[in-house]
């Protein structure tokens, strides 16, 4: 068992989120990262399509109301235009970080388009845009002195006390010891639910631990029923994580086919309408999956836009090059989570949460494509800025953490399912 451990700040979760808080906040801050699995296994590396920018003055109505409409228009307008005011101050520091996002031939950025925007405002690269922001801030972390990362590490619960939190509960999930770790500010940055669901892109284990948190101890959650199904995924009878076909593949040009070779839908609606036509053309048919027909995108195009998805597809059997592939819905994303204010506060002291694990109202009921990196990008770096000024705010008790009740594991992360389930349960007959 590992002892007693203080610091700054202790965030669960090595995704954006989390990798761009750590970074952004002081460097005499002592910060302790937790990877549940391995470091470079979140979300936030399988990202495929791309990152908005805000293109200038005269794109921010269109951008807005792209948002807002895929939205349903549930979103949360002063989070939407904090979030679409602050994309180029954002996608510059990335840039400033070393992400390499494709440029023309004058060295201006290449922009693609997905469904429900307007217009082509995504920045990318390839078709890895996630892998290649989120390794780059990693790497960035790795090398602060003040920053520690702890592989196969999960937090298990918030010490909390008066509704303030104090630190964490971690397990150690090679050798299954549990410890308290004391820290001025916790930020929850662990990712989706996706590991609840049996057809998912997510990695398995993003079993919505920060919202099972929240949920055990009164923290405020929100829309916990607003589940993204992403409309294309590679079908396969294989078990475990579904492979993502980006939709920037069908806003460069793909179309959707039924088992007749005829198209039956616009591509390029939000992923929610474009999720019901597959499934009401799967139905018609009574067939398994649908198809995509990447051949319109040209064979350049998809050589050098979208290389893994081709080489993935190629795997599974089918080469896009010279036939449609077979593509399923499957859950993709979550819109709720732990509700944030605009500084990704939750509703108990000290505690934090930021990206997939927050609701911080941006996306919704449904989130518009490519915002999410974005989103999380911009709240994590908002809470990091919170953090930093007060942390001369914070009272230095240490309320005793009883580790004994952390026993059973199995039972703890059931606990937390279901706790997620009956509130996702009980906000849609709300709804």
């Amino acid at each position: 068992m590992r002892r007693e451990d203080t610091y700054d700040v202790l965030i669960a979760g090595t995704g954006v989120a989390g990798l761009c808080c750590a970074l952004n906040l002081p460097a005499q801050y002592r910060v302790l990262m937790l990877s549940k699995a391995a470091e470079d296994e979140s979300d936030s590396f399988l990202a495929q399509g791309g990152i908005c920018m805000l293109q200038g003055e005269e794109d921010f109505a269109a951008y807005f109301e792209d948002t807002m409409r895929a939205g349903h228009y549930e979103n949360d307008e002063e989070a939407v235009k904090l979030m679409i005011r602050t994309s180029p101050a954002m996608i510059a520091e990335l840039v400033a970080d070393g992400v390499d996002f494709a440029r023309d031939g004058a060295g201006n950025f290449r922009l693609t388009r997905e469904g429900g925007h307007s217009r082509p405002r995504i920045l990318f690269h390839d078709d890895v845009t996630g892998k290649e922001i989120t390794s780059k801030l990693l790497a960035l972390a790795k090398g602060r002195e003040n920053i520690e990362i702890r592989p196969q590490t999960e937090l298990l619960d918030v010490i909390a006390e008066g509704n303030e939190c104090f630190g964490g509960i971690l397990r150690d999930n090679a050798g299954g010891g549990v410890y308290p770790v004391y820290a001025a500010f916790v930020l929850l940055a662990t990712g989706g639910v996706g590991g609840l669901f049996r057809h998912s892109t997510n990695f398995r284990h993003l079993t919505g631990d920060g919202v099972g948190i929240a949920l055990r101890n009164g923290v405020a959650v929100e829309h916990i029923d607003y589940v993204q199904i992403h409309p294309t995924t590679l079908f396969s009878k294989k078990p475990g994580r579904r492979f993502l076909i980006s939709e920037s593949v069908r806003g460069e040009g793909a179309v959707l086919l039924g088992a007749d070779g005829k198209r039956f839908c616009n591509e390029l609606l939000p992923r929610d309408i474009v999720t019901g036509e597959i499934r009401a053309q799967m139905k018609k048919e009574g067939s398994e999956h649908v198809w995509l027909d990447m051949r319109p995108v040209g064979e350049k195009a998809l050589a050098e836009h979208f290389p893994t998805i081709c080489a993935r597809c190629r795997e599974e059997g089918f080469d896009p090059f010279v036939q449609p592939v077979p593509v399923v819905p499957a859950q993709h994303y979550f819109m709720g989570g732990v509700k944030v204010d605009l500084d990704g506060r939750t509703s108990m002291k000290r505690l934090f949460a930021a990206g997939e694990t927050a609701c911080n109202g941006v996306h919704g009921k449904n989130r518009l494509a490519s915002n999410s990196l974005l989103e999380s990008l911009i709240w994590a770096k908002r809470a990091a800025k919170c953090m930093a000024g007060a942390r001369t705010q914070v009272a230095s008790r240490r309320p005793r953490a009883d580790i004994s009740v952390y026993a059973d594991h199995a039972a703890l992360k059931k606990s937390y399912e279901k706790h997620i389930r009956e509130e996702a349960e009980r906000e849609a007959t709300i709804d």
